[in-house]
């Protein structure tokens, strides 16, 4: 028998992340035409990405051979000047879970503990084990933040708390006055994690000022991504804003070139679209509405959603569902790893891409009624 070094405990103990199904890998498991598959499981773009990211990226080839900007110069750039914060407040990432795991690295040991909600965002779990902290799981309210109780959940111990607003996997969303007066409640030395990876698709109203806030509490870091709504999420970039001396300490813990050259060509290309940008927003608006509706007709209770996706409750176990729906050339998200096991995710799609899976939906739950 082989034998290779026993991993820590906190490892032995880790669940590997588990993504969407790829197409491709479907196409090959039930001999399917990869063209005819539609994917509505991991919460990306249906429009792809902005024109001028093509542009950008293709001038990187003639420079494959040398290592990326390790400092992301034209990229924090970019977003200094449309965010209006230095450059020093600035951390990239390899997607924005990547800022996650450097804050877990940075304030996270066996003698901490971070706090986080059930059903949140995966990461902030596997964040936490690798550390081997003890994590602590709040209860939920609706499927969302409860933050009275993430409140009283704080120890000693405790240095990180992780909020994800909008949260994934649910959509649920914590009004910004309620989030700020959480942030102004927690003690100095506890870390205060906003994840707003969905941030672009609220309306203006309920747009936080998280990019002021950096400025006033130098506990709070806050995360946004390129993989959503920029359409980037193969190109893996992501960027958290925090108090200058908050983000030295991460970027102290940063792996070198964390982020590739076509990744920092795209991002900073991206942030310069801003039709785009809008043009996703209406074609999510409008996809939404079309979950929603089915998700009524059939009589099926779902959670009201504030990303690009919906998560839909079925009387029968969702794995059952999800088989069906992948027999029919549809991929969605069973969430039973994060403890709905009735329930799937479904992101918004094209609107023809919407209607198919609304169609699957009707003769499905039909077929299985009867």
């Amino acid at each position: 028998m082989s034998r290779f070094p026993t991993p820590l405990d906190c490892v032995q103990n880790i669940a590997s992340y588990q993504p969407g199904k790829p197409i491709e890998e479907l196409a090959r498991e039930l001999s399917l035409d990869p063209e005819t598959i539609v994917k509505l499981a991991s919460n990306e773009n249906p429009l792809g990405c902005s024109e001028l990211v093509a542009q950008e990226v293709s001038r990187e080839l003639s420079e494959v051979a040398r290592y990326p900007d390790g400092g992301g110069y034209i990229l924090k750039n970019r977003l200094s000047s449309k965010l209006g914060i230095p450059l020093d407040s600035l951390i990239l990432g390899n997607g924005s879970n990547d800022i996650l795991e450097m804050a877990a690295i940075a304030f996270l040991d066996h003698d901490r503990s971070a706090i986080y909600s059930e059903f949140c965002f995966v990461v902030n779990k596997l964040a936490t084990q690798t550390r081997a902290a003890e994590g602590i799981e709040v209860r939920s309210m609706s499927y969302g933040h409860d933050l009275e109780r993430m409140y009283d959940a704080i120890r000693d111990d405790t240095r990180i708390i992780f909020i994800s607003n909008p949260n994934n996997p649910t959509g649920t969303f914590i009004p910004p006055t309620e989030i700020l007066r959480f942030i102004e409640s927690v003690p100095e030395h506890i870390l205060v994690i906003l994840d707003e990876a969905y941030y672009e698709y609220l309306p203006e109203n309920l747009q936080s000022d998280s990019v002021n806030w950096i400025k006033r509490f130098p506990n709070l870091l806050v995360t946004r991504t390129f993989s959503k709504i920029y359409g980037l999420a193969s190109f893996r970039v992501g960027y958290g804003m925090a108090n200058p001396s908050l983000a030295e300490v991460l970027n102290r813990v940063r792996q070198p070139f964390n982020v590739n050259s076509y990744g920092l060509a795209a991002a900073a290309a991206a942030l310069s679209d801003d039709a785009f940008v809008r043009a996703s927003v209406q074609a999510n608006n409008i996809g939404m509405r079309q979950l929603v509706s089915v998700a009524e007709k059939l009589e099926l209770a779902y959670i009201p959603s504030h990303g690009n996706f919906l998560t839909i409750e079925f009387k029968q176990a969702g794995i059952e569902v999800y088989t069906k729906l992948l027999e029919r050339g549809i991929i969605v998200r069973p969430l039973g790893g994060y403890g709905l096991p009735y329930h799937l995710r479904v992101s918004v799609g094209l609107e023809s891409e919407n209607e198919r899976l609304c169609v699957a939906l009707e003769s499905l739950i039909n077929s299985l009624a009867d």
